[in-house]
């Protein structure tokens, strides 16, 4: 009956029954396998996920990250297995009761294989992390990046020695990849690890430095995988207090686990591949999204005939004049409404009468009185110029006059007496006292 019911259900609601049912058995059961420590945070549920449907994770590089929910957490670490560091990472996280995912290089692994059974005995996942960790490994040749890969996962496989192989789960040191790393690993079935937000432990910075960086990124993003790193001192100093603030906080840990024939992958939809999926109330991602739209072919449509044409762009060939102005641009060759009168109809306007012509008596005085103001007018004016013009004339006549030179001796004597005292006598009188006059316009001293 169960069977027959959940059969009948659709798929999205079948993988939110199992997962609500799967997180609360979880939930319990953490709580119940860390006897002793009541302010463990535990593991509240494991998911399984298939490298090959989902090659690339982590949104500090990649668009999609781990189908978590919200305030889950993927715990990561890089670089071991280095006894020193690693084990005392191992022994928090067992007083925690809290799994997480460990990025082990090749060579450490071969110089600390014994480290390496302890990740996968504590019931840790075992991944990856190259051969030798090299810092530059996007400029690297293809070759030599597939060789760290493959001698990574062999040394490994060799140090967990009871024929198992670590988890198809890779991380790029540095996360310096490049298309062709992540193509080779998709070719090999390995899913590669990118993170949603580190907390800086590789760098120089203090234990609670460390601390403040994982959960204040972690509440920016509000789920998501934590890089981390268990060679580190300070990496040891700071992890059971940022357990215990995830704990007070909220924030459950998520164990990752490849899927195989015997384990098949936990049912998700695509949507919970993204960090921030779009909300179901947001009406616009309701709407489906098509990529291509299907096309039946160009539509022929039919050429038009020189009938169709308005009669006023009749003439398309003749030749515009130029001109300065700006040509007017040209009539739209397709057919106009237009009515034109039937062939032999002229158009008939009315006779004008008389009375449009006749000019009213006032306003014919109107015009003679005008006519007789411009007429007087013009004669004053002409009687001004030619009275200017004998003015001028006159001027010019005493200019030469005054100008003529002085006579001879005995033009003097014959001269009257008075043009001979008057006409020389204001210059030499103005030359003897000094002081200049005017004569005929001119200044003279």
């Amino acid at each position: 009956m169960i069977a027959s019911v959940f059969g009948g259900l659709r798929r999205p609601w079948t993988t939110v029954c199992v997962g609500l049912l799967t997180s609360v058995v979880a939930q319990a059961a953490s709580a119940a396998d860390c006897p002793g420590h009541p302010d463990a945070i535990g593991t509240s549920r494991t998911i399984v996920v298939d490298p090959r449907a989902h090659p690339i994770i982590g949104t500090m590089q990649y668009g999609k990250t781990l189908p978590l929910e919200d305030h889950e957490v993927v715990l990561t670490f890089d670089d071991g297995p280095l006894p020193k560091y690693s084990n005392q990472i191992l022994d928090i996280l067992a007083a925690h009761c809290a799994k997480a995912t460990f990025f082990l290089v090749g060579s450490q692994a071969h110089a600390n294989p014994e480290g390496v059974r302890k990740v996968r005995d504590a019931g840790h996942t075992v991944a990856t992390h190259t051969q030798n960790h090299p810092t530059g490994m996007d400029r690297l040749p293809l070759d030599r990046s597939r060789q760290e890969i493959e001698q990574g996962i062999a040394s490994v496989t060799a140090a967990l020695a009871d024929g198992t192989a670590p988890a198809p789960f890779l991380r790029i040191p540095g996360l310096r990849t490049n298309d062709g790393i992540e193509e080779f690993a998709r070719s090999k079935g390995l899913q590669v690890w990118s993170a949603d937000f580190p907390a800086d432990d590789w760098r120089n910075v203090s234990a609670a430095r460390v601390y403040e960086l994982a959960i204040k990124r972690l509440e920016a993003k509000g789920k998501g995988i934590l890089l981390l790193h268990d060679i580190q001192a300070r990496t040891v100093t700071a992890l059971p207090r940022i357990l215990h603030e995830l704990k007070v906080r909220g924030y459950r840990i998520v164990h990752v686990v490849p899927a195989t024939p015997e384990r098949p992958a936990t049912p998700t939809e695509p949507q919970q591949w993204q960090l921030h999926p779009p909300s179901e109330t947001v009406a616009v991602s309701r709407w489906p999204k098509v990529p291509k739209f299907a096309s039946a072919g160009p539509a022929a449509l039919p050429v038009p005939a020189l009938s169709h044409l308005d009669w006023h762009t009749s003439d398309l060939g003749a030749r515009v004049p130029r001109g300065r102005g700006v040509p007017l641009p040209p009539v739209a060759p397709w057919p106009r409404q237009t009515t034109l009168p039937p062939a032999g109809t002229l158009a008939a306007l009315p006779v004008p009468t008389a009375s449009l012509f006749k000019i009213p008596e006032s306003a014919r005085m109107t015009l003679l009185a005008s006519s007789a103001r411009r007429a007087a007018t013009a004669q004053a004016r002409s009687t001004e110029v030619s009275s200017a013009k004998l003015a001028g004339k006159s001027r010019r006549h005493g200019r030469v006059a005054v100008a003529q030179p002085p006579a001879s001796a005995g033009e003097t004597a014959q001269a009257p007496q008075s043009a001979a005292a008057t006409a020389p006598k204001p210059a030499a009188q103005a030359k003897r006292n000094g002081r200049s006059v005017w004569v005929a316009g001119w200044k003279k001293r």
